[in-house]
């Protein structure tokens, strides 16, 4: 059984800031989580799916879309087997489902790459 709850979403005014949580669990992840690579993706009404942030199981490296690039934050706690999106300036164009996955890569950007995926959060910012 494997879990990736994803939580922190909600409303906020453009220019605001939230902070994303991930929690990982299950077997698969029990004692493992910090040999996953982690990344955010997201889904705006009417869009496809995309990348937004990833870290790798060693947090020594962070990839980032353009769009979010010097505004989102990604982190993660192993010990808590949790996978962070700190997200400051936003704006109404980020509103959309954000959902957090785990791969067997070291680190990656594409979702196909990823093997498990959260249920999602939803993130509104109004202007």
């Amino acid at each position: 059984q494997v879990q990736l709850v994803e939580s922190g979403g909600g409303l906020v005014q453009a220019g605001g800031s939230l902070r994303l949580s991930c929690a990982a669990s299950g077997r698969t992840f029990s004692g493992t989580f910090s040999s996953y690579g982690m990344g955010w993706f997201r889904q705006a009404p009417g869009k496809e799916r995309e990348f937004v942030a990833a870290i790798s199981w060693s947090r020594s490296n962070t990839y980032y879309a353009d769009s979010v690039k010097g505004r989102f934050t990604i982190s993660r706690d192993n010990a808590k087997n949790t996978v962070y999106l700190q997200m400051n300036s936003l704006k109404p164009e980020d509103t959309a489902v954000y959902y957090c996955a785990a791969t067997y890569q070291p680190i990656a950007t594409i979702q196909r790459q990823y093997n498990y995926w959260g249920q999602g959060t939803q993130v509104t910012v109004s202007s």
